[in-house]
Parts: C-alpha cells; sequence; structure tokens
C-alpha cells in the first residue's frame, strides 16, 4: 500500500525568513484552521479505539500512551491531568516517553531509534492483556514505537495508535489507527505544529470520553477532581451549591467533611445532614 509521508512534505509557503511578522502569523494559524477538520474526519477511528478502551478500563486494565519526542510529551500532558481532573489512580493512564524522563524536557540522542526499549519499558509497569496501548508518533514511522506495537500485538495486548500519516508502519501494526492527515507543516516537517495540535485534540477525546463514560462526570462538572488548590477547593464548593441548593458555607463544610464532590452530594442527599 502507497505510503506518502505528508507530515515532512514541503511546505506550502516559501520564502518564510522574508515574510513580516504579521504574515507569518496569519499563515501559520490559516494551516492551524485545517486540523479540527482533519480531526473530525477520524472520528469513526477515535470512537473504535475509544471504546475497546473503555471496555479494558472496566474490567481492570489501564490506558498506556508511549511516544517519543513531542508525541511522547503530549501523551505525558494527557496522562498527568487525568488523576487531577478525574480523580483516578495515577496508574489508570500512564505515558512512556523513549529516553525517559529526561527526555521530556531534552531531547535523548537516538532514543528514538532504538527496537527494543519500548517492550522493556512496557515490561516495568508490567503490561499485560488488560491493557490498552496507544503508540504516539507523528510521522508513523518512529522504531521505538512502532516495534513496541508489534510486540504488544504478539502478546495479546490491544493497540491504538495516532499518527498524521495514512497507511504508515504504525497505521498498518495498531489493531485500532487514528490517522489524521494535516498535509504539510507551515515550516517544513516541524511537525511540533499542525500534527502535534492534532494528537493533542485527539488525547483530549480520547481521555475526557473514557472519563465520562467511566462515571466521572456528573452534567458538565468534575465531581472527582483532586482539591490540590484553593482555586479547586472554590470550584468544587460551587458545584455543591449548584447540585444541593445550599449556601455557600454550608457546602464548604460539607466538603471539608467528606473530601470530595462526589460524596459531599451522596452524603447530604443520603441523610440531608451536615
Amino acid at each position: 500500500m502507497k505510503f506518502n509521508k505528508t507530515t515532512e512534505a514541503e511546505s506550502k509557503y516559501q520564502d518564510l525568513d522574508k515574510m513580516e511578522l504579521n504574515e507569518i502569523l496569519k499563515n501559520i494559524n490559516k494551516e492551524d484552521k485545517l486540523v479540527p477538520v482533519a480531526v473530525e474526519k477520524a472520528i469513526p477511528q477515535i470512537e473504535k479505539l475509544t471504546e475497546q478502551i473503555v471496555l479494558k478500563l472496566k474490567k481492570g486494565g489501564r490506558l498506556v500512551y508511549i511516544g517519543a519526542g513531542t508525541s511522547g510529551r503530549l501523551g505525558i500532558v494527557d496522562a498527568s491531568e487525568c488523576p487531577p481532573t478525574f480523580g483516578v489512580e495515577d496508574n489508570l493512564v500512564i505515558a512512556l516517553i523513549a529516553g525517559g524522563d529526561k527526555a521530556i524536557r531534552k531531547a535523548v540522542e537516538n532514543a528514538e531509534d532504538s527496537i527494543t526499549q519500548g517492550w522493556k519499558d512496557l515490561n516495568e509497569i508490567n503490561i499485560n492483556h488488560k491493557d490498552v496501548v496507544i503508540g504516539i508518533a507523528a510521522s508513523g514511522t518512529t522504531p521505538y514505537v512502532v516495534s513496541t506495537l508489534k510486540k504488544c500485538n504478539e502478546n495479546n495486548i490491544t493497540t491504538g495508535c495516532i499518527t498524521c500519516n495514512t497507511n504508515s508502519p504504525l497505521g498498518m501494526t495498531a489493531k485500532f489507527p487514528i490517522e489524521i492527515n494535516v498535509g504539510p507543516e507551515f515550516l517544513t516537517s516541524s511537525s511540533r505544529m499542525k500534527a502535534g495540535t492534532a494528537q493533542k485534540l485527539v488525547l483530549n477525546m480520547i481521555s475526557t470520553t473514557t472519563m465520562i463514560l467511566l462515571g466521572k462526570v456528573k452534567g458538565n462538572k468534575m465531581i472527582d477532581m483532586q482539591l490540590s488548590n484553593e482555586k479547586l477547593v472554590d470550584r468544587g464548593t460551587k458545584m455543591i451549591v449548584e447540585e444541593l441548593n445550599v449556601d455557600y458555607n454550608t457546602a464548604k463544610i460539607l466538603l471539608n467533611k467528606y473530601k470530595s464532590v462526589r460524596n459531599s452530594i451522596e452524603n447530604y442527599k443520603k441523610t440531608g445532614l451536615i
């Protein structure tokens, strides 16, 4: 099957270094507007993968992102936000990056080229058939990611991917591929731009939808969020006020006693007492 690496195709724009500031910004924005349209076309693929994730997590499995460079960092951002946003355990959504934690801030030379390290990294977290592993790679060719998904397939572990090239090695390897063809980047081959934006949007869709379907949201509120600062305590208190139709002080007392929005609402409805 033909494979065109559009993420590395020549930019539609020439002489970027001769453009005026305003022209650069407008052209970047013009390209960015294409991203949500490309993501919309991939919704059927996103739905199929998310359905598998929900099924696995309901049976005690985990969601694992694995990537390199920008793709790996985007996975880390999404995974790290799940506990504070939805109150889940730190090990429910896990992100691994080629080169380890030091690669989060600085590039690690040749880390993405290993065809064995990814599987070793998964074994460090005791990967098993209950889990779902999503490979994230804009190009769809990163050896660290592609080789890891192949090993997952061999071991009966559900695999998905997020890539911005169609018919890539990664897309052909994943059992549930997501392919978002955003076209050439404004800056040739700089896949941290449109491709990175597309990956972030899809990760948001996957994790948020999964958590909603797992019952971590009530109405449109994050009732299981961690109350890690005053801003979130205030937000949680206002949620209780709205849900129970009590005054702010009563809601604050409930939250201090029961330590979460969900527990505060459920216990008050159950007993009517503070």
